[in-house]
């Protein structure tokens, strides 16, 4: 029942620097675009804030199953 981010790449890979793919790696995301859903917790925005300029970053409630 906690947050969960909807994280999408909205700028290409293609040419960055190896440190920010791998990063991009880790978060399942390899293709402008597309979306993945990550937990809110401090590992994940540690990513984000490493390659802000490559994602849209939004806050999203689970539903309950």
């Amino acid at each position: 029942m906690g947050k969960e981010l909807k994280i999408k790449l909205i700028k290409s890979p293609h040419g960055r620097l190896p440190k920010h793919r791998q990063i991009l790696d880790a978060l399942g995301l390899r293709k402008t675009g597309r979306v993945v859903h990550k937990p809110d917790n401090p590992q994940t925005w540690g990513m984000i804030h490493k390659i802000p300029h490559l994602l849209s970053v939004e806050g999203v409630e689970e539903k309950n199953a």
